[in-house]
């Protein structure tokens, strides 16, 4: 047997056509994608960020100086030295801070108490101001709906006439054609007027304000204004007063009663027009009384 030839045995492995890469390259692609993710969302927030925002970020980056102190060996202390109770100081640098006069002005805090009063102050008074701008709404309110409600009061609504001046809430008693306040010449009230100034001291007495009280006459037909119109638009102005008073308003109410005659025509374009003819009631707006300032 010794002519036989040996028996040799090949074994083939199989495996797939790209089996020698494994799954490496998966890996390197992920990386790959999530690097470029990164890239594109970095530049997206360079373009959208502020350039303070930007400045922002770089000094939360920017490495903090470990030693303030600009001289020294930079050892251990670098070049600081340790103060009376045992924690690290600046050296010398703390002598001199020490002795030198204080920058502080000792009336900032007074500067500031006293803005801060005068602000509150401002508050305060914007905060009246609003409160008496709501007061003067319902007063004209009320007043509109007790011309409306009254039977008595309704047909005389036309000669009344409500708004708001610098000076306060304006309630005006105007002559219409045929339905006067005063007869001709007259400084009395007539029974037209004396009802309408009897509702208007109901809302005069709702509010705590001042009131002032003017009489305004007219022009004649010839245009011409007579000298005794300041006479009698202040009579009229005073009866009107007695009138209010006599309906309950309290006589220290009222501020200022004066006659005006024809020099405050409500139509200047026709002095002569009938609707000069008015008595004039005005609600003072009562500006709040401010705090001396503290700092001066």
């Amino acid at each position: 047997m010794s002519g036989d030839r040996p028996i040799v045995i090949k074994k083939v492995k199989k495996g797939g056509g790209h089996g020698h890469h494994g799954g490496a390259w998966k890996v390197a692609y992920a990386d790959f994608v999530t690097a470029m993710m990164a890239f594109f969302l970095l530049m997206w927030l360079i373009n959208t960020t502020s350039p303070e925002q930007k400045r922002g970020v770089a000094d939360y980056f920017a490495p903090a100086s470990v030693s303030q102190s600009q001289s020294g060996a930079g050892g251990i202390l670098g070049g600081t030295a340790p103060g009376k109770d045992g924690s690290r100081s600046a050296g010398s640098s703390d002598l001199v801070q020490e002795m030198a006069p204080s920058s502080r002005n000792p009336n900032d805090g007074d500067s500031k108490d006293g803005a801060k009063a005068q602000t509150a102050a401002e508050a305060e008074a914007e905060a009246e101001k609003q409160r008496e701008q709501a007061a003067f709404a319902s007063a004209a309110q009320s007043l509109r709906q007790a011309l409306q409600d009254m039977p008595e009061l309704a047909e005389l609504s036309k000669n009344i006439i409500i708004d708001e001046t610098p000076e306060g809430l304006r309630i005006q008693l105007v002559d219409q054609e045929g339905r006067s306040m005063f007869n001709q010449g007259a400084s009395q009230p007539n029974d037209r007027a004396k009802i309408l100034l009897r509702a208007i001291s109901k809302v005069i007495n709702q509010l705590p304000n001042r009131i002032s009280i003017y009489g305004h006459t007219s022009a004649t037909m010839a245009g011409d204004k007579p000298e005794t119109d300041w006479q009698l638009s202040a009579t009229r102005a005073d009866s009107s007063r007695k009138v209010l008073q006599g309906a309950g308003v309290d006589a220290d109410r009222v501020y200022q009663v004066s006659g005006k005659a024809g020099s405050e025509p409500l139509y200047p374009d026709d002095p002569a027009l009938a609707g000069n003819r008015r008595i004039a009631i005005v609600l003072l707006r009562e500006a709040p009384v401010l705090p001396a300032n503290p700092g001066l």
